[in-house]
């Protein structure tokens, strides 16, 4: 029930020029209102020739009557054309009076007061004439009758550009409200796929340094396997399996319930990352995290600061990331190399994560093993705390280092 240019608005596909139930609605009561008056001057006014015109133009009054009450079908097509035609037929034809008003209001309506204030002028000047030559008492009396067109018109023109204002002013709060929803609706999905990006960080932090664990030592155990096969080497005896097989169980319950307590936080607290409903990595566990490595067979020097237990645990969980992704990437991409671990203490307002270890051959700096998710999800998780994440190759030595920012 909205008129057609709001309607359009709302639908952008709608066809240009189709009208709406309110658009046929006013359509019908306009015509409607102004065939009445059409038939109320011709019956009581032009017929009985009360102002003792000519045959011709009793007949041409009818007819340009007539075809201004029709023209009231195509106001909205053509408002500046049907406007002209109303202001010089209506001006002269008493049928065609209502007519006239309707279409000069339509046209300042549809097109504003620049072209509705001359086309009504001139409508009030064409009128002068007729009515001063035809109509009792206005040559005697000039004044109230130019008083009496030039309110009427201005209460026209006025009328129009009032329901023009009002319409424009709803179009634009309904525009507001649609830029709102949109603007609503881009925030949601960009809250959603900054969501779905820290999921993957955290799935990615929580598993690939357990499975890389769970490989190594699967890995181990076929190779072992396969020199006995070959004669090379003895059998594994019962209790080295079991160790074994151990560890394999271990590390798998134990990439269980840190993915447990990754969805745990992740059910619990969708909008933020405080960690304090759920148990989160932090500096504490980096030892552990070093031991681990070690009885997987790697080759860790460690160097961990003390006293970094009161930083937030937003930071304490980016350095025991940024340790188990290097310990990872160490692992996948250069097995057998001596990793060297340094977590240094607050200096000059920030803290020092280095982790380095032996490149494979023939790596460049441009070919960095590893730089995929995992060291983008780390260089994001750094960037959030105003730090920053470098990856290089010095020397033959891969070394990942990160510069975090924090409060003395």
């Amino acid at each position: 029930m909205l008129p057609r240019e709001l309607a359009r608005a709302d639908e952008p596909g709608e066809p240009s020029g189709a009208r709406t139930p309110r658009d046929w609605a006013s359509d019908i009561t306009m015509f409607a209102i102004a065939a009445l008056a059409w038939c109320l001057e011709f019956e009581y006014f032009v017929l009985p020739d009360v102002l003792g015109l000519p045959t011709w133009a009793r007949v041409a009054d009818a007819v340009a009557g007539a075809a201004v009450c029709l023209a009231i079908w195509w106001r909205r097509r053509f408002p500046v054309a049907i406007g002209l035609l109303a202001a010089t037929a209506g001006a002269v034809a008493n049928t065609a009076a209502a007519a006239m008003i309707l279409l000069l209001f339509s046209l300042a309506l549809h097109r504003g007061w620049k072209p509705a204030i001359p086309i009504t002028a001139l409508a009030v000047l064409i009128s002068v004439p007729y009515i001063h030559a035809f109509f009792p008492g206005a040559a005697d009396q000039p004044l109230p009758w130019l008083i009496s067109l030039g309110l009427g018109a201005a209460l026209v023109v006025t009328a129009g550009i009032g329901v023009r204002a009002r319409r424009q002013v709803v179009h634009a709060l309904r525009m507001r409200a649609e830029a709102e929803r949109r603007g609503h609706i881009r925030e949601l999905e960009d809250s959603r796929r900054a969501e779905r990006q820290r999921i993957a960080r955290e799935m990615h932090d929580v598993l690939a340094h357990r499975i890389s664990l769970l490989a190594v030592h699967a890995g181990a155990l076929e190779y072992r396997t396969a020199q006995a096969e070959s004669g090379a080497a003895p059998e594994p005896s019962a209790a080295e399996v079991r160790d074994v097989v151990a560890v394999v169980r271990s590390n798998a319950h134990q990439a269980l319930d840190e993915l447990r307590e990754v969805l745990d936080l992740l059910r619990q607290q969708p909008d933020g990352e405080d960690g304090r409903d759920a148990p989160q990595p932090t500096v504490d566990r980096l030892p552990m995290l070093v031991n681990e490595a070690r009885l997987s067979g790697q080759q860790v020097r460690a160097n961990l600061a003390d006293g970094l237990g009161n930083l937030r645990p937003q930071v304490q969980r980016t350095i025991y990331r940024i340790v188990q992704e290097g310990l990872t990437n160490a692992r996948k991409h250069a097995p057998g190399a001596t990793v060297d671990v340094l977590v240094s203490g607050r200096v000059a307002g920030e803290v020092l994560v280095e982790v380095a270890n032996a490149a494979p051959i023939g790596v460049t700096t441009s070919e960095i093993p590893g730089a995929g998710a995992g060291l983008i999800g780390l260089a994001e998780r750094v960037a959030l705390h105003g730090g920053e994440l470098t990856r290089e190759i010095d020397e033959g030595e891969f070394r990942m280092r990160a510069r975090i920012p924090c409060a003395s």
